[in-house]
């Protein structure tokens, strides 16, 4: 599985340096950033990008230099069933509590401070009546 990918890496390796291309030449072609050109070469590119991407991108390149970037992908379905990295996030402890509680006091923090910005508003008017500014 990994062969296959590292096998066509260097395929498009050897014909971008027989076209006379730098990585940065690609990019600017193909709008690929530089980092995951020189991860399909060296046949890492699962370890980067989703299989979703990894695939267009193969095409992409593929077509750039001139090869059938369908073909490659059907000829190689299995060199492309890539895993990314599992990326585990951790939350910390009470972040999902905090996110779904029914507590009464969180409830009625809206309307205590809708409240607190009315008597606000009417002590405001209050003071401009007595000094006759309004």
């Amino acid at each position: 599985m990994d062969t296959a990918i590292k096998d066509l890496g260097k395929q498009f390796r050897e014909k971008r340096k027989e076209m006379h291309l730098s990585l940065k030449e690609v990019e600017n072609a193909t709008s690929i950033r530089m980092i995951y050109l020189q991860a399909i070469e060296e046949g890492e590119i699962g370890q980067y990008l989703s299989p979703v991407y990894a695939l267009g991108f193969i095409k992409q390149y593929g077509n750039f230099l001139g090869f059938d970037g369908e073909k490659i992908i059907r000829d190689n379905p299995h060199a492309f069933n890539m895993k990314k990295k599992e990326e585990k996030y951790d939350y910390g402890i009470g972040t999902i509590d905090i996110r779904n509680t029914n507590s009464s006091s969180y409830k009625y923090s809206n309307i205590i401070w809708i409240g607190l910005s009315l008597v606000l508003m009417v002590l405001a008017w209050y003071f401009a009546k007595f000094l006759k500014v309004i």
